[in-house]
């Protein structure tokens, strides 16, 4: 049966996000105050600025003991407040956020290069330099279930035996899964399902991919100049 081929990893090492540049800070998370009265300082705010519940996010999908705060805590904390049905992953269906992260920077760019292009293609976007990303690199010291024997659940495109693994093991207590890059033969991924499960990351370097109308063909690293060939 699906969902009980799944077996406890401990892994230990560094983690490559890629996120787009333009998200901005959320100061309420870059803030000191305790995250277990951040529903409060919300409405407070929210009296004199509309805007900042659409900006804060849904508090509610994380329990206040598992929320982190502090310089940088918004980059581990955004897609678990910014899920949404519209934007489902391979392991939820956009009801619950999950931090996705590759094992190396390459199998991060590799993952976000199939997603953003799938993006471009569905909106019909003008060739070009179209969009800007960062790394976050983080470290994660945890006991996560790895899924590769879990059948369907590494298909390219059907995420319908994933999801069903996904709300499985959260439900069950997981802190996370581990699984192989399906974007890159070698490469490995892993998903959180609580922000306190991953360290505040670092920013890394900065990328720019370019969309040639059907597929994103080139990857600039910023710090480099150089002009990386997808294949």
């Amino acid at each position: 049966m699906v969902g009980h081929l799944s077996v406890r990893a401990h892994v230990r090492s560094q983690t490559y996000r890629i996120i787009r540049s333009i998200f901005p800070p959320i100061h309420l998370f870059e803030d000191i105050a305790d995250p277990r009265d951040w529903e409060a300082l919300v409405a407070v705010e929210e009296k004199t600025n509309p805007r900042v519940r659409y900006e804060v996010g849904d508090l509610g999908k994380v329990p206040a003991d598992r929320r982190v705060s502090g310089p940088g805590s918004s980059l581990v904390m955004a897609p678990f407040v910014h899920c949404s049905t519209d934007r489902p992953g391979r392991f939820s269906d956009g009801s619950y956020g999950i931090y996705y992260a590759g094992g190396t920077e390459d199998v991060a760019v590799a993952e976000t290069v199939y997603h953003h292009q799938n993006f471009m293609r569905a909106t019909q976007q003008a060739p070009g330099w179209t969009s800007d990303f960062r790394v976050l690199v983080g470290r994660i010291d945890r006991t996560l279930d790895d899924v590769n024997a879990v059948p369907g659940v590494l298909h390219p495109t059907d995420y319908s035996a994933s999801h069903v693994e996904g709300k499985r093991l959260r439900t069950a207590g997981s802190d996370g899964l581990l699984w192989d890059s399906v974007r890159m033969p070698g490469g490995r991924c892993i998903g959180v399902f609580w922000p306190d499960v991953i360290s505040i990351p670092d920013q890394g370097r900065h990328y720019c991919y370019h969309w040639n109308g059907k597929r994103v063909d080139y990857v600039r690293q910023y710090d480099t100049g150089a002009v990386l060939k997808v294949d």
